[in-house]
C-alpha cells in the first residue's frame, strides 16, 4: 500500500539497541496512521496494568500515510502513551517538521522502551548522555537542531510532572503527561533525519487534489484562524455564558474585555506564524508587553486557562504566564485548571498555604516544574490532589478520568458534556469537538437530547479521522463532506479504492479501540462522568444564569451514546467484538479488573 512504509523502529534504551519491525499491511489499511497505529503500537508493545512511568512503558510516535505529501496541515505526528495523569490511553497531537524527517526515516513510528541509565539523548540512532538536562526544550533544540529535527521535553518532563509535554518546533504534544513518559525514561531528546520520500501512487493526481485543498484552506472558510486565531473565542465564549471562571464556579469573567484579541490587536505588537506544510496559518503571536517584540505564542485554552479560570485579569500576566508554560513544558490547561482548583481549596480553608485566585502564576508554574514545596503536589495534577484532600474536594475538582477541563463550562454547552464525559482522553475539546454543534442552530445548548448525542458521536469520528490521516481539525471547514474527501484522498494516495463509508468504518473502529484499550487498562463505567459541581450546582449569575445539568439528565445521553455506539448498557464493547478486534489487529485486549487514575 502506498503511502507507508509498512514498518516502525523499536528503540530500547536498557540495552542501547534499535530493530524495525514489520506493521502488517491489514493493520494500516485498518487504522491509517497517527492515533490509529499509535494507539495499536501501544497496546501491543505492551502488558495490560503497566506502570506509565516504568521502564516497560512504550513512548510511541506514529506519522501518518499523509506526511510527506505535500497536502496542507499534514506535517503533524502524534504521541501515543498510557498517561500518568489519567492510568488510560493518550494520544498527544504536535504539528511539526519532526514529522517529516522521521517518515523519512522510512518508518511509520518510533516505539520508545526501556530506560537510559543516566539523561540521555537519541540523535538519529546514537544514544548518548545529554548535556541539556535542565535546560528547556527550545534550548535543548537549538543545541541539536544541526543534527536533525528535534523532539524534546523540558524541566517539567525531567521532574515528572503528570501534566508535562513533549515539544517540536515550538509545538507542544501537551495534554496526559507524555513528557513525564519521556523523562522517566531519562530521555532528553529524539533527533531524526531521513531522505526517504513517501510512497505515492498517483503523484498528479494528489498534487492537484492538494492545490485545490491548498487554495481552500487559505479562504473564507478558514479566515477567522487567520485574522485572530482560537484567542478570539473567549470574548464570543463570555457572552453566551461558557467562558469558565475561578475554577468553573460561574461563567462569566469580568474582566474578559481585558484579555480580548480584538483588544490585544490596538496596544501590543502582534504577528501571524504557521506551522509546518501549512496555509492556514492560525499561530498568533503577541508581545508580552506594551512596546515588546511579538514573541509568545498564545491561543484560547492557554488564555482561558491562565486568565479567567484562575481569575487573572492582567494581559501581560496571562502572556507571560503561557510563555513560561512552553519554557518549562507543562501543559497550560493542566496547569491553569490545577491551580485554580487549588486556589479554591484555599479560600475554603482546606489547602494551606495555596495561591488565591489573581495571584502571580510565574513563581507557582516554577514550584509545580520542580516539585518545590506544595508544587510537588500540585504536580501530581488536580484529581490527585482532592483526593488527598476529601471526597468534597473531588466534586469541585475540574477533570474527567483525571484530565483537567478544557475551556468550555459543560452546563451551558450540554452537547460537549456529553462529549467530555465519554471521550477516552479524558476531559477534552480535540477528540470531540462537540462545542461545535452548541454554537449551531443544530442543538439545544441549555438542555440536552438526542440531538446532542448523535452530535457528539459525529464530532468523535470526525476528530478520529483527522487525527489518524494526520490533518488539522481547522482544515475540516475546507474540506466539504470529510469522508468523502479523505477517501479520495487515500485513494490517490494509495491506489486502492477507498470509499466514504469505509473511512467512516475506520474512524468507528479507532474510537473503539481507544475503549478497548481503556477497558483492558481498568476503565470502569463511573469513569464517564463530570464532577459533582456540573451535575447539583447551577451557574450562579452572568449570561447563562441558571442553567443545569442534571445528573440523570447526563447519564440518559450517556446510555444514548452507548447505544449509538453499540456498546451495552454500562459502556462496554461485547466480548465477540473484543474478540474480533483480537484477531484482526493481533492484539491481546483482556486486562485487570480495576485500574485508571487510581492506578497510575
Amino acid at each position: 500500500m502506498s503511502g507507508i512504509h509498512g514498518r516502525y523502529l523499536r528503540i530500547d534504551l536498557s540495552r542501547g539497541t534499535s530493530e524495525h519491525v514489520a506493521i502488517p499491511e491489514s493493520v494500516s489499511r485498518r487504522l491509517l496512521g497517527g492515533v490509529g497505529l499509535g494507539t495499536w503500537l501501544l497496546l501491543r508493545e505492551s502488558t495490560p496494568g503497566f506502570d506509565p512511568l516504568s521502564a516497560e512503558a512504550p513512548l510511541v510516535f506514529a506519522f501518518s500515510p499523509l506526511v510527506g505529501t505535500g497536502l496542507t496541515t499534514s506535517a503533524k505526528f502524534a504521541v501515543v502513551a498510557k498517561s500518568p495523569l489519567t492510568g488510560f490511553v493518550c494520544d498527544a497531537l504536535a504539528s511539526s517538521h519532526f514529522a517529516i524527517a522521521g517518515k523519512r526515516m522510512g518508518i511509520d513510528a518510533i516505539v520508545v522502551k526501556g530506560a537510559c541509565e543516566t539523561p540521555s539523548e537519541w540523535v538519529r540512532g546514537v544514544l548518548r548522555p545529554t548535556a541539556s538536562w535542565g535546560r528547556s526544550a527550545a534550548e535543548t533544540t537549538s543545541v541539536l537542531g544541526g543534527e536533525g529535527r528535534v523532539a524534546a521535553i523540558g524541566v517539567a518532563g525531567e521532574q515528572l510532572v503528570r501534566f508535562a509535554t513533549i515539544s517540536a518546533d515550538g509545538r507542544h504534544a501537551g495534554r496526559g503527561g507524555l513528557g513525564a513518559v519521556m523523562g522517566a525514561k531519562r530521555l532528553k531528546a529524539i533527533v531524526v533525519a531521513g531522505e526517504l520520500e513517501t510512497p505515492i501512487a498517483d503523484r498528479t493526481a494528489l498534487e492537484a487534489r492538494a492545490d485545490r485543498l491548498r487554495a481552500r484552506a487559505a479562504g473564507p472558510e478558514t479566515a477567522k484562524y487567520r485574522e485572530l486565531g482560537t484567542v478570539g473565542n473567549l470574548l464570543a465564549f463570555d457572552r453566551v455564558g461558557a467562558l469558565p471562571t475561578r475554577n468553573f464556579q460561574t461563567s462569566h469573567f469580568e474582566g474578559a474585555e481585558k484579555l480580548a484579541a480584538e483588544r490585544w490587536r490596538g496596544e501590543r505588537a502582534h504577528r501571524r506564524a504557521a506551522c509546518a506544510h501549512c496555509t492556514i496559518g492560525c499561530e498568533q503571536r503577541y508581545a508580552s508587553r506594551p512596546g515588546g517584540a511579538a514573541d509568545v505564542r498564545i491561543e484560547y485554552e492557554s488564555q482561558f486557562a491562565l486568565g479567567p479560570l484562575v481569575g487573572v485579569a492582567d494581559p501581560d500576566a496571562v502572556l507571560a504566564s503561557s510563555a513560561r508554560c512552553d519554557a518549562l513544558g507543562l501543559d497550560t490547561i493542566s496547569a491553569g485548571a490545577t491551580l485554580a482548583f487549588s486556589m479554591e481549596c484555599g479560600e475554603r480553608g482546606w489547602l494551606e498555604g495555596a495561591p488565591a485566585f489573581g495571584d502571580d502564576l510565574l513563581p507557582w508554574l516554577d514550584r509545580i516544574a520542580t516539585r518545590d514545596g506544595l508544587g510537588d503536589r500540585l504536580a501530581e495534577g488536580s484529581l490527585r490532589l482532592a483526593r488527598e484532600i476529601g471526597d468534597e474536594a473531588v466534586g469541585i475538582a475540574p477533570q474527567v478520568k483525571g484530565l483537567e477541563m478544557p475551556g468550555y463550562e459543560p452546563r451551558a454547552l450540554q452537547t460537549m458534556a456529553l462529549g467530555l464525559a465519554v471521550s477516552s482522553r479524558g476531559a477534552d475539546h480535540n477528540r470531540s469537538s462537540a462545542y461545535e454543534a452548541d454554537f449551531s442552530e443544530e442543538v439545544d445548548r441549555m438542555h440536552g437530547d438526542a440531538r446532542s448525542v448523535a452530535a457528539a458521536v459525529a464530532a468523535e469520528e470526525r476528530a478520529a479521522i483527522l487525527d489518524s490521516l494526520v490533518l488539522c481539525k481547522f482544515v475540516r471547514g475546507a474540506m466539504g463532506d470529510l469522508f468523502e474527501e479523505s477517501a479520495a484522498i487515500l485513494s490517490d494516495l494509495t491506489g486502492e479504492a477507498w470509499s466514504a463509508d469505509g473511512v467512516e468504518t475506520v474512524a468507528k473502529r479507532i474510537v473503539d479501540l481507544r475503549r478497548l484499550g481503556n477497558e483492558r487498562e481498568g476503565w470502569q463505567p463511573a469513569d464517564d462522568s463530570l464532577p459533582k459541581r456540573f451535575l447539583e450546582e447551577p451557574i450562579p449569575g452572568g449570561p447563562a444564569v441558571g442553567a443545569r445539568l442534571p445528573a440523570e439528565r447526563l447519564r440518559d445521553l450517556i446510555r444514548s451514546y452507548y447505544l449509538e455506539r453499540g456498546y451495552d448498557e454500562s459502556g462496554r464493547i461485547s466480548s465477540d467484538r473484543r474478540t474480533a478486534f483480537e484477531s484482526e489487529l493481533g492484539l491481546d485486549l483482556t486486562g485487570p479488573a480495576s485500574g485508571g487514575a487510581d492506578d497510575a
